[in-house]
């Protein structure tokens, strides 16, 4: 059966938002192009090393001597995106694999993402891994890539406070520290 691709080039909206409260929120990757959308969800750690490896691939560019993509170092205002997820947010998969990479010809970014395989699931024997039933190909401009990596380090911060004394999460209904040398 043949991978069904939902696929924005150039999309009017591409964001990682949450759905929950601190300490139970869910992450999604969402691609908005004019009425379509398409919500998969993420870890919240898948989403912090995107945004780290998307903003490490374009300061890379914006080093380059003559940087010829004429990459941004700060997010433009007009791309600043703080809404929330487009609603309802509908879950097409949660996501397993990820891919990133760079295209030159067209100066974008890409994100692909691949669903969470199953150990159960049976490899093709002409394959080494089984072929997705649906993937998210997501294009998109340095500007936009920029503004959606200042966004996701701001989504993943945005959870529960760290306890100063032993750094976990602190609950809003409390929190005891276990210290590594009290365990």
């Amino acid at each position: 059966m043949p991978t069904l691709v939902h696929e924005y080039d150039w999309p009017d909206r591409v964001v990682v938002g949450t759905v929950g409260m601190p300490g139970s929120r869910t992450f999604y990757l969402q691609a908005r192009a004019g009425t379509r959308t398409t919500s998969v969800a993420l870890e919240k750690e898948q989403s912090a090393v995107l945004a780290d490896t998307i903003q490490r691939l374009l300061d890379e560019l914006m080093e380059q001597p003559d940087n010829r993509y004429s990459v941004p170092a700060d997010v433009p205002d007009e791309l600043i995106d703080d809404d929330p997820l487009d609603l309802p947010v509908e879950e097409e998969f949660r996501t397993g694999s990820m891919r990133l990479a760079w295209d030159p010809r067209t100066a974008q970014v890409v994100v692909e993402a691949f669903p969470l395989v199953d150990d159960d699931e049976e490899l093709d024997p002409e394959a080494d891994e089984p072929e997705p039933a649906e993937s998210l190909l997501v294009r998109m401009p340095v500007g936009t890539a920029r503004a959606f990596a200042q966004r996701t380090r701001a989504v993943v911060r945005a959870g529960r406070p760290t306890c100063p004394r032993c750094g976990g999460p602190v609950d809003p209904d409390g929190h005891e520290c276990v210290l590594p040398d009290e365990a």
